[in-house]
């Protein structure tokens, strides 16, 4: 399992998100409708199954709400789980429960649904020696939270930002004068600790990369099943290989037969469905 984030790196976000919520009079309608001082028990259900992500988010969320909830969590992040499952038990305040409830099922539910396809994305690699990894095609201000949801459903993590690693893309290629150009520049720029990757979409581009040398990581793009059979067979081992373009479910066991060492989809954050998760009294 992969291992928690600090709740401190985790408050800013669902700060946000509750003051986003309850800015800037409160829950107007729990203070009108409920007593103060009920107290009730709550509990977070699964509506479908899926992949489990973001418990320690919506806990936070409770217990940014009112330190004095009890909240328990029930299953951990990267477990599979069931309709009808309890996920987490909130007791405590009733007015409290109800004024986090949202961010925090806006949160594990979303997060569930990342980590949901990326398990069906894993499961179609099964056999191979491919990976599943993530882009930069994230939520803005969401990026740290819907990558770890990519963990918890067995996929990888690409780069976070733009200072992780250079990856050269078509565009840099053609401002550079060329993969020529851009390797030699790439070369003399990085550090002992920076991993190059440079973006190609035909084999004679990887041919001259695999020259000039330079790049730990080739990222095939937008190439059909044949082609990066041929890539493949081309690099020899001598070079990681990454597919990416247009990764969908459907393509991926295919792709990962292959060969290549990843496969990166952006589908994994940008269109993963909101799993149904749902707070019960």
């Amino acid at each position: 399992m992969t291992a928690p984030l600090p709740d401190f790196l985790l408050e800013p976000l669902v700060r946000a998100a509750l003051t986003e919520d309850l800015s800037p009079m409160g829950d107007v309608t729990t203070r009108a409708v409920v007593p103060a001082g009920t107290r009730y028990a709550a509990r977070l259900n699964a509506r479908e199954a899926g992949v489990v992500s973001g418990m320690q988010i919506a806990a936070l969320a409770f217990r940014l709400v009112d330190p004095a909830l009890s909240v328990e969590t029930c299953v951990t992040d990267g477990s599979p789980i069931a309709p009808g499952d309890t996920l987490m038990r909130i007791e405590g305040d009733a007015a409290s429960i109800l004024m986090g409830e949202r961010v925090a099922l806006n949160f594990a539910g979303r997060l569930s649904g990342i980590a949901t396809l990326t398990s069906a994305f894993v499961a179609e690699t099964r056999g191979t020696r491919t990976r599943i990894t993530c882009t930069r095609k994230t939520t803005p201000g969401l990026r740290v939270v819907e990558k770890m949801a990519v963990a918890h459903g067995g996929g990888s993590n690409h780069r976070f930002g733009l200072s992780d690693a250079i990856l050269i893309k078509d565009n840099h290629v053609a401002a550079a004068g060329g993969i020529r150009a851009v390797l030699e520049a790439a070369k003399a720029a990085r550090s002992h600790m920076m991993r190059v990757e440079l973006e190609v979409d035909r084999l004679d581009q990887l041919e001259e990369a695999l020259e000039v040398g330079g790049a730990d990581v080739i990222l095939l793009d937008n190439m059909d099943t044949p082609t990066l059979r041929r890539a493949v067979a081309l690099a020899g081992g001598r070079v990681v290989l990454e597919a990416s373009g247009n990764m969908q479910l459907s393509r991926i066991s295919e792709v990962a037969a292959t060969g290549v060492d990843y496969i990166s989809s952006g589908a994994l954050t940008h269109s993963a469905r909101t799993l149904d998760l749902g707070l019960d009294f």
